[in-house]
């Protein structure tokens, strides 16, 4: 989960309003951008002092995830990303009685120095489990099994209990650490044991990594057992409730989890080979997400084959099918609608689920975000029968946050926990009745714990609602989508009027993967520009997730292209509008997004200005050195390599440094190996060869990606003031330190002579 920043709250209906309304019009627009009020003061776009400062949002928060009832107590767990522990994720359970609770009214569950966070694909995901166990004397425990990221081993803890961390991989086994990695864990009661995905790299090539289903044993001797091998990789390993059954995803290289991918289902009683159940027909068909009821104990999946977004699909009555072809011919589609049930980005991050299934009931529920909305929508499914929808929530009820995922039931009481925030709420986790017998939808969902601590308070003044648009796009590749989406944030600052007349600076945004998405959740990086005076506008580039496979396959063979007219598509579009200066139009994006940052300033004129933060320059590179779960990515994004490495030149900014022409400002980490310095270094060369306005930041024992607090504040600041600097006319922007940027009194120079005989 991402840090996120607490503010005071919006009215759920206010906002609801605002992310919904249309596009002012450009009379309407000033007055939506600034928020004039008779104790503003007079200054202009951009150079507004703001209280969400860099130091601000590096210093105030955790990243909070997986919520999770214990199977026991029915205490409620969750994880937190802690940034002032060097990154380390700590399970946590919910104790506010306890004395030694943290703010958050939780305690800790895994020791001091433990980091549950595993390595698996290098993203990670699902790296601990609960479970529950029987003593000699009948009494009921909790356990949770975890992977640790130093050493990427596993091990078991009784929760409560004082006894240390059992391990269960112990060197006795294996020598070396991290030769095995282990990711999305479900626990095999029954059998005593751990399955989960396992990541060998006793041969580190990407090349030679093996990955494969195991089940681990528990008794710490570290015995493992293939369930599962053969393909490229696995994921989604899930018990049927009786436990004779073990449903899990596979697919092959060059493909990734959103392209195609199939969904077996193993007999742990009979034996034999999997059964595939969905998917592997050569459709280009994802599968993904694969579950068991706990109430008829059916199997439920997702999957885009029917109408390109991500349904929920059931094998009816599959208790009572023999496994085997009748399987795949029992599937239906739960829900049909043009809306994805696994939730944003699926396929990245192992563990990753959009739905879930009420402890006691058994009703399914799935938060989707419907077309057109920009917020979360609960849907409860009956329990049994054909799963008919039987209820909507949403944050238009007043209950439920504006956006919400990771959705965990108690029966006890039948709350609703889950993953909350919106553009104006604190991110945390919340607690939610509405479900419970005789509760209101009504009902509010009460903030457990924030993601923020309780004195980051910011007015809402200046606090940004954005408004999720659609805009027309070029279609020079011919992919048939010649529509876009993006989130515009306005200018909002309650202390400050921008003289009449006046139009904003605008920063747009592409986000990375490609294949992901941006969201309308509170984000203290965009709030950062639009409490100081800018616009921005956050797209969803052709490629994105959220909108369909056929929006996502656009990307496909057209990286470099179709995302590039998408970013410049959405700077015209509001410039035409009359929402910003069409002379100060900004970009920036970090690694994939970097990419398109880069190609929109060497391949378009429609920027006046752009930052990449450890943006890919060079896609041979990319493709020539990469781990195993990316390494064939880019087949699908731009062609086969080396083969058509032509046309990975030809869209790499970084053998097109003659077209740049505008001021460009490259940060990168000294010890990024997915992007080598080299690149930002070459670049930097070419722009101080040309005269450009232009720095270079090299941030020292930084990655591909920012970690360390000082280095993301400067990151920011220095992000601000090159704009400031290179725009005309040129601010200074308040409470930010000056660095020097290369060639900019130079050009000012050269660009004096000019204006005077434009005059």
């Amino acid at each position: 989960s991402s840090m996120v920043l607490a503010v005071p709250a919006l009215p759920l209906v206010v906002a609801l309003a605002a992310l919904q309304g249309k596009l002012p019009s450009a009379r309407h627009a000033s007055r939506l951008r600034t928020g004039v009020t008779m104790s503003t003061k007079p200054a202009p776009f951009g150079s507004w002092e703001s209280p969400i400062t860099a130091s601000f949002i590096t210093e105030a928060g955790v990243g909070l995830g997986a919520p999770a009832v214990g199977p026991v107590s029915g205490d409620l767990f969750w994880l937190e990303r802690r940034p002032k522990e060097g990154g380390r994720s700590v399970l946590c359970r919910r104790a506010p009685d306890d004395p030694a609770a943290s703010e958050r009214g939780a305690v800790d569950v895994t020791p001091a120095g433990t980091n549950v966070r595993t390595r698996v694909h290098e993203y990670g995901g699902k790296s601990h489990a609960m479970a529950r166990e029987v003593g000699a004397d009948g009494s009921e425990a909790e356990y949770v099994v975890y992977a640790n990221f130093a050493d990427q081993r596993l091990y078991k803890l009784v929760v409560g209990s004082d006894a240390p961390p059992q391990e269960l991989t112990p060197k006795s086994v294996y020598e070396e650490d991290a030769r095995y990695r282990f990711a999305d864990f479900v626990v095999d009661e029954k059998r005593n044991r751990l399955i989960c995905v396992r990541e060998d790299h006793t041969k580190p090539e990407p090349a030679n990594v093996v990955n494969a289903v195991v089940a681990v044993a528990l008794d710490g001797s570290g015995e493992m057992e293939v369930l599962a091998s053969g393909s490229d990789f696995y994921a989604a390993p899930r018990l049927s409730p009786d436990g004779s059954k073990l449903a899990f995803v596979s697919w092959e290289h060059p493909g990734m989890p959103w392209d195609e991918t199939r969904l077996s289902v193993l007999d742990l009683e009979a034996g034999g080979k999997p059964t595939v159940v969905a998917g592997g027909d050569g459709k280009k068909t994802s599968v993904l997400q694969p579950a068991w009821s706990p109430k008829t104990g059916e199997l439920f999946f997702v999957s885009d084959h029917e109408n390109g977004f991500w349904n929920l699909f059931c094998v009816k009555d599959s208790p009572s099918l023999p496994l085997g072809p009748k399987w795949a011919e029992a599937t239906y589609n739960v829900a049909p609608m043009t809306v994805d049930f696994s939730g944003a980005a699926p396929g990245w991050m192992l563990g990753q689920q959009g739905y879930a299934f009420a402890a006691g009931t058994g009703a399914v529920l799935a938060s989707v975000r419907l077309p057109g909305d920009a917020t979360s929508t609960l849907i409860v499914l009956d329990a049994e029968g054909s799963h008919k929808e039987v209820a909507r929530y949403s944050a238009a009820e007043g209950g439920l946050p504006f956006s919400f995922s990771g959705l965990a039931t108690r029966e006890s009481d039948g709350a609703l926990f889950l993953l909350g925030a919106s553009p104006a709420l604190p991110g945390g986790v919340y607690e939610w009745r509405g479900l419970a017998p005789g509760a209101s939808a009504a009902a509010p969902a009460v903030l457990l714990a924030s993601s923020m601590k309780a004195d980051a308070i910011i007015d809402a003044k200046y606090i940004s609602t954005p408004k999720l648009l659609n805009f027309s796009t070029a279609d020079s590749a011919g992919t048939g989508v010649a529509k876009c989406y993006g989130y515009y944030y306005p200018p909002a600052n309650g202390d400050y009027e921008a003289p009449a007349g006046e139009l904003p600076p605008l920063l747009v945004k592409a986000h990375g993967g490609p294949t992901a998405c941006t969201g309308s959740s509170f984000n203290p990086g965009i709030q950062f520009w639009t409490s100081r005076g800018f616009a921005v506008m956050d797209v969803d580039y052709r490629g994105s997730t959220g909108y369909g496979r056929a929006y996502r396959e656009a990307l496909k063979g057209n990286w470099g292209i179709v995302d590039i007219e998408d970013v410049c598509a959405a700077a015209g579009h509001l410039a035409e509008q009359g929402l910003a200066d069409p002379k100060r139009l900004c970009i920036d994006g970090g690694s994939a997004g970097g990419f398109t940052t880069l190609g929109a300033l060497a391949f378009r004129d429609v920027f006046a200005a752009g930052c990449s933060l450890y943006g890919v320059a060079d896609c041979s590179a990319l493709a020539a050195d990469t781990h195993k779960f990316e390494s064939r990515y880019l087949d699908g994004l731009i062609g086969k390599y080396p083969e058509d490495k032509d046309k990975y030149d030809s869209r790499s900014a970084i053998y097109s440094t003659d077209t740049l022409s505008c001021p460009v400002l490259l940060l990168q980490g000294d010890e990024d190996k997915i992007v080598p310095p080299n690149q930002a270094e070459t670049m930097h060369k070419a722009l101080l060869d040309k005269k450009i306005p232009t720095a270079l930041k090299m941030y020292k024992g930084e990655q591909h990606g920012f970690r360390q607090a000082e280095n993301i504040q400067d990151a920011l600041n220095s992000e601000l003031y090159f704009f400031a600097r290179v725009l005309s006319p040129a601010f200074i922007p308040p409470g930010v330190p000056a660095f020097n940027i290369d060639n900019l009194e130079d050009a000012r120079a050269a660009a004096a002579p000019a204006a005077q005989t434009a005059v």
